[in-house]
């Protein structure tokens, strides 16, 4: 199972009634965050999952409203008892991001591994098996989306392996993707594994305009999550100067990436409701939905 939680929905600035963008999975006992506002903490907390678990931290672009809230998470997490390794991902700049923003969280009691994305698009894998891809986007400094995938391999098959004669001692080894070599012999996890069935995937995309690639991107995902900054057709010109999106784009992208769900986020402090302008989403793409803060959701796999 992997959950989901939208820590906040606000855009540019926190608000007494909405805190920043930021979004937190938990896959395996492990978390992994993308970005990190001021106040992240502070909603953390509210969504009671804990922090020193936090394998991972994605940092989409470093505009503020999408790092501030890093050096105090950093002392939180180390306050929580963390002594592992914590990666950081995030584009171009990132070592000096982190160097800057933690001379006001020093000594911390466990490392900080950088990931820094030199390539436009491309992958990273994480200790707990998801796979972390990320795709540059169209905003007015280096921005990137990314999405969340955790393959699930075929369903074993004993009858197969007895009749490869596999002793029964490897056949949990092989259901693991090992390779077993015994008595001259190679024992290969494909020869009593069906099919890879179908695993999970969720996107996040906040701060860009839409582009070629998004669709293809978000392709199939379970959850797509997607900035809204203004809800109103009318406000496109302003979307376009700001590198920013309408909700009807976005329920666009939904549409060509054969979504199942999608959430909109990173509203304008503008807009106080943004049910206000959900009709604007649902009639290109109905199963859009008005993010709020500290709403959740657990995708569970599929028997196909």
């Amino acid at each position: 199972m992997l959950d989901i939680c939208l820590l906040g929905t606000g855009g540019m600035m926190p608000l007494p009634e909405r805190w920043l963008s930021s979004v937190l999975l938990r896959y395996n006992g492990k978390m992994i965050l993308t970005d990190c506002g001021e106040g992240t903490q502070i909603i953390m907390r509210k969504a009671e999952w804990g922090f020193k678990e936090i394998e991972a931290i994605c940092l989409t672009h470093y505009h503020a409203d999408h790092v501030s809230g890093l050096p105090g998470l950093l002392l939180t997490i180390g306050n929580s008892g963390r002594e592992e390794n914590l990666v950081i991902i995030g584009p171009k700049g990132l070592k000096n991001l982190v160097e800057c923003l933690t001379v006001i969280s020093p000594q911390l009691p466990f490392g900080i591994e950088l990931i820094e994305i030199e390539n436009n698009k491309g992958c990273e894998i994480l200790q707990n098996g998801v796979i972390v891809e990320y795709l540059s986007v169209d905003h007015n400094i280096p921005c990137f989306s990314y999405s969340f995938n955790i393959k699930r391999q075929g369903k074993f098959d004993p009858e197969r392996a007895k009749k490869e004669g596999i002793p029964q001692r490897f056949w949990s080894m092989l259901q693991r993707g090992e390779i077993i070599k015994d008595d001259g012999r190679t024992f290969l996890p494909e020869m009593v594994l069906g099919e890879e069935r179908k695993g999970l995937k969720v996107s996040i995309c906040t701060d860009t305009r839409p582009t070629l690639g998004m669709a293809d991107f978000i392709r199939d995902s379970d959850v797509f999550i997607c900035e809204g900054m203004y809800g109103e057709d009318e406000k496109l010109e302003k979307a376009i100067e700001k590198k920013h999106m309408l909700f009807s784009e976005a329920a666009k992208l939904a549409t060509d990436g054969n979504v199942k769900e999608m959430w909109l986020t990173h509203f304008s402090p503008s807009i106080k409701d943004p049910e206000e302008y959900l009709d604007n989403a649902k009639r290109i793409f109905n199963n859009s939905i008005a993010g709020k803060d500290l709403m959740c959701k657990t995708l569970s796999f599929t028997d196909s």
